[in-house]
């Protein structure tokens, strides 16, 4: 078949041709922030938008942009969709086991506050969950428990959203680093050392950011010594982690320390008044007394989380993966389909690629290794140890499939939205646009991140697809590789909280489906707020403060 070659300046003019290829995801904005259309609605509007820039100014065959769209959509379902089924189905069958109260109590005994809740569950437990699954599932878990623990949805959605900033750059077992050295040739210590540089300082912001947000000035007041313990053992672990150890490791002990530093601290300092969320608004109350339960009852309940985090930690290692790699043992049970009229018939060139190279179009079914396979594995294991009936389990498994349909068309759309932009050249004219700045490169590199997040909703696959870019740019103005392609995945976390993807999952997870515009607008200005942090704190070390950059 005829190959097309990607155009990234289709009107000759890259700042021209940068505005029309930023048409859908403004669009999207507008979308959700004016318009305040569902999800769904939004997400389906801006493939239909990214279709017309994509054959009328890029000039794709129409026949390569549906099955770029198509490709996205299949990956939305499987194996993005799946993790977010079989999560939020973890969690209803903790629910309807009858141990979510035993759980909630469990919280309540380290802190009745609900600013302090936030930070263990949201933040520090969050973390955990991201540092060893990832992808939708520690937003949908958190937010779920907060709720359970008395937060309105909206809030709980949005203050988990947020608080999982910190951990993205090191998620599921490092992956986002470790693809950005494969892209670049850049070894993955180096990158996640200078990681480990950059986000200490916002990992220590976020949890006062957090309390900010709930309870204001007077919040920070009452409750800064225990934020202080959370983000500052936090912040301290995932630097020691990241620069001595490497980029695997840094969100689970960052974690752990945080959350067995803030339980030890409570258990000798509370805040004078809990705080609690009332109807209408926040109101302090007087502390009361917490249910107690035993160490064997708080084990049974928290169960179903401890099992996930050991099953998904299975699934990330190496030698596990290695079993479903090509010349494993278990290879027979991947499945790859390359796409036809599309794989390796569109060509990237340069400055994107060194050399013409045609893009690969295929599509992965891997039915046992998928994370979102381990997670019902965890889920199935659970209903023994909790004793739910099966019946009652396929009874809660089709409640959860009929409550996020709406939710996976969203993502399915969103992946179409992401593929057709990167198969078209789109992404890429945007990224190019930014790169043309020059000398002021390192101050627009972490927005690379940011909007390859927004696009994909995943920082490994903005590492995949702007790293590369990052590092040529980085030697074209002469300043550092490291620093640049680490800033891609510094800048991408603060993109997550805004990601569609991330949106509609935090939206499912809560019961909020059809509001997603509502929890879009919370989120994007703080979006754009720590996005500016890492621009500028990116830009000072480029050319001020190079000593803080490894190797």
């Amino acid at each position: 078949m005829m190959t097309w070659t990607q155009t990234y300046d289709p009107l000759g003019n890259i700042g021209l041709s940068a505005l029309i290829a930023a048409i859908p995801i403004i669009f999207f904005f507008l979308a959700l922030t004016v318009f305040r259309l569902k999800g769904h609605i939004a997400g389906l509007g801006t493939i239909i938008s990214t279709l017309a820039v994509a054959l009328f100014f890029y000039k794709m065959p129409i026949g390569m942009a549906l099955m770029a769209t198509f490709n996205g959509m299949w990956y939305g379902l499987w194996p993005i969709s799946w993790i977010i089924i079989t999560a939020v189905f973890l969690y209803k069958l903790s629910v309807k086991s009858g141990q979510f109260e035993i759980i909630r109590d469990s919280v309540i005994s380290v802190t009745d506050d609900q600013r302090l809740q936030v930070i263990l569950i949201g933040f520090s437990f969050g973390a955990f969950l991201e540092g060893s699954a990832g992808f939708g599932a520690p937003v949908a878990i958190t937010a779920g428990i907060l709720v359970a623990l008395g937060l309105q949805p909206l809030y709980a959605a949005g203050l988990c959203l947020i608080a999982n900033t910190a951990p993205v750059a090191f998620g599921a077992l490092g992956i986002p680093i470790l693809v950005a050295g494969k892209t670049t040739g850049i070894d993955p210590m180096l990158i996640g050392m200078m990681a480990g540089r950059q986000l200490p300082l916002l990992s220590m912001f976020v949890p006062f950011f957090l309390v900010w947000l709930m309870d204001g000035y007077r919040g920070v007041r009452q409750t800064w010594p225990a934020v202080l313990v959370a983000g500052l053992s936090f912040a301290l672990a995932q630097y020691y982690t990241s620069n001595y150890i490497g980029p695997e490791l840094p969100d689970i002990t960052s974690a752990l320390v945080s959350m067995l530093a803030l339980s030890v601290f409570l258990k000798f300092w509370q805040p004078k008044e809990a705080f609690t969320f009332g109807i209408d608004r926040c109101q302090p109350r007087k502390k009361s007394p917490p249910t107690h339960y035993s160490l064997s009852q708080i084990l049974k309940a928290w169960s179903p989380f401890i099992v996930l985090t050991i099953i998904v930690i299975i699934w990330s290692l190496p030698q596990f993966k290695a079993l479903f790699a090509k010349g494993g043992a278990l290879y027979s049970l991947v499945f790859s389909f390359h796409v036809p009229g599309l794989d390796n018939l569109v060509i990237k060139t340069t400055p994107i690629v060194t050399s013409d190279t045609p893009y690969a179009a295929e599509y992965k079914f891997d039915l046992i290794s998928a994370t979102g396979s381990g997670i019902l594995l965890a889920a199935l294991i659970t209903m023994a140890l909790l004793r739910i009936r099966i019946s009652d389990g396929i009874s809660v498994f089709a409640e959860t499939l009929q409550e996020l349909l709406r939710p996976i068309f969203s993502i399915a759309c969103v992946l179409g939205f992401a593929y057709l932009a990167n198969y078209s050249g789109l992404s890429s004219t945007l990224a190019l646009a930014l790169a043309s700045t020059g000398k002021f490169f390192p101050f627009f590199s972490p927005v690379l991140g940011w909007l390859g997040v927004f696009l994909t909703g995943s920082d490994t696959s903005s590492n995949a697809l702007f790293s590369s870019l990052q590092s040529i740019t980085a030697q074209q103005i002469g300043v550092s590789e490291v620093l640049l392609v680490a800033a891609n995945t510094t800048g991408g976390v603060t993109g997550k909280m805004i990601s569609p993807q991330s949106i509609a999952v935090a939206c499912a997870a809560v019961g909020l489906v059809g509001r997603e515009s509502d929890l879009f607008r919370f989120t994007i200005k703080w979006s754009f707020m720590f996005l500016l942090l890492l621009c500028i704190m990116t830009y000072i070390q480029a050319y001020y403060l190079t000593g803080m950059i490894p190797g």
